[in-house]
């Protein structure tokens, strides 16, 4: 979704021929996978991480374009608002100290960004979402200068017949208030960052991979929290969740309407079972092109079919893209896990993912999809602290990790990833386990001890720069 376009202007027969071109691709993808053609290669790993440029009075610092002209990394790149940036790793294998090595890779281009954003007395955060946001940052006047931003929020708006944005998020805390917003553009989405993880495996191991890191969602979610702030009110454990799902709903408000346009957001329809081509398959069928650029690039290039997927924000999706060799492939992508709160974190995080759906693919019985969302909506609202459904019985979050985590370590020796990788990550993660302190929690308590976000805000920022994991933090 990044790449720019020429146009922001599109008309009924763009859509049209777009339509045309994705079906091509869609059967023509079809066509490949039972020929045995996609790339048997994998697994492979990647990421993103999207972050936020902020100013010495901890607000956002709608800079990012002479930031990255100053910074000139391929790396890092804009996001939809000027305060926001992604950052991307080099896919590498998870085996060996290939984890270690991505870690490493992020460490370093985060120091660069750190130093370019000081030079303009700004500095980065990764935090799902600002606790010192204001409403009236997320406008247009603060989206990034892009025709494909612009693009996104006409046709956006055009799907919804022109409807207002509207948000409502209740409280987890009794005592709190529900919280409400109406914009008239797609700008409540800037208010999300996310720390995603990318798989590629085999094709005939993507099916049992996708439904088990759908399985994960909530267990992951719950392990890895940290957003519970909107416009300065603490929420939900992850509200990132229900304002992504909220900012691209139905035109009733709800991710559930239906109010003119499908939600966009959502956790899933189906499990991929054998087939995870279905799954592009209900994209061509049951969601309207959102952006109809026309591409010359011929059918097995598959660039109509890739950009329409880009516009279906699937938590976990499947992506099609290309071996070094040209080879295509298809890969999933984890997006529910929110940025930070530390680069060990994020990994310790992507190590204890990588291990447990690798074990879990292999493993007979998945939960339904019912299970799965009531799980992922249980921890996104109160994190470490929610009760999770797992072999058919409820038990706290913290206990089905506890029983998650020897999974992990299994999955990732199977994946040949050296002891000591191994042993630096998951330390982390039963550490986590065992304080029951994630990045949403530390939040929490320091908000409930201090009630200042702004202080909140740069303690969080000092503890970030030491590097150490979010278990070690003092309040």
């Amino acid at each position: 979704m990044g790449q720019e376009i020429a146009t922001s202007q599109f008309d009924e027969a763009d859509r049209e021929v777009f339509a045309a071109r994705l079906t091509a691709e869609t059967a023509h993808l079809r066509a490949l996978a039972r020929a045995g053609g996609l790339s048997g290669a994998g697994p492979v790993a990647g990421f993103e991480l999207e972050a936020w440029l902020i100013d010495r009075n901890m607000f956002p610092a709608p800079h990012n374009q002479d930031f990255l002209a100053r910074l000139n990394d391929p790396l890092v790149v804009a996001e939809l608002s000027r305060f926001n940036i992604e950052l991307n790793g080099t896919p590498r294998s998870p085996g060996g100290t290939g984890l270690l090595d991505m870690e490493q890779e992020l460490a370093g281009t985060w120091a660069r960004c750190l130093h370019a954003a000081h030079d303009q007395v700004d500095t980065a955060i990764a935090i799902g979402t600002l606790p010192t946001l204001r409403d009236a940052d997320l406008s247009l006047a603060n989206m990034t200068p892009s025709n494909r931003y612009a693009a996104l929020n006409r046709e956006v708006m055009r799907l919804r017949g022109g409807a207002a944005v509207e948000v409502d998020i209740d409280c987890v805390d009794p005592a709190g208030q529900h919280l409400k917003s109406r914009h008239r553009d797609v700008m409540l989405e800037a208010g999300t960052t996310s720390f995603q993880l990318h798989l590629q495996v085999p094709p005939a191991e993507l099916g049992a991979t996708f439904d088990a890191a759908l399985e994960l969602c909530g267990p992951l979610l719950a392990l890895s929290a940290n957003s519970p702030f909107l416009f300065g009110q603490p929420l939900w454990h992850e509200t990132r969740i229900a304002l992504f799902e909220q900012a691209m709903s139905g035109a009733d408000g709800r991710a559930g309407g239906t109010g003119g346009m499908r939600p966009r957001v959502f956790l899933g329809e189906r499990l991929a079972g054998d087939d995870p081509l279905a799954i592009l398959e209900d994209n061509l069928h049951d969601y309207p092109v959102l952006l109809p650029l026309l591409s010359d690039a011929p059918v097995e290039r598959y660039a109509h079919l890739r950009l329409h997927n880009g516009t279906l924000w699937r938590w976990v999706r499947p992506l099609v893209g290309f071996d070094d060799d040209g080879t295509p492939h298809l890969r999933l992508e984890q997006r529910i896990m929110p940025a930070g709160p530390s680069v060990i974190d994020m990994f310790a995080n992507a190590a204890f993912f990588y291990g447990a759906v690798h074990a879990l693919a292999r493993q007979p019985g998945q939960n339904p999809l019912a299970t799965i969302r009531a799980n992922f909506y249980a921890a996104a609202r109160l994190g470490m602290g929610a009760e999770l459904i797992w072999n058919g019985a409820l038990h706290p979050a913290r206990t089905v990790l506890t029983a998650l985590l020897p999974l992990a370590r299994l999955g990732l020796e199977q994946l040949g990833t050296a002891a000591e990788v191994i042993d630096r990550y998951l330390d982390v993660i039963e550490q986590r386990i065992a304080t029951g302190r994630t990045g949403a929690s530390w939040q929490l308590a320091h908000f409930a001890r201090h009630g200042d976000p702004f202080r909140l805000t740069a303690d969080y920022l000092e503890h970030q720069r030491s590097g150490m994991a979010v278990h070690e933090w003092p309040l």
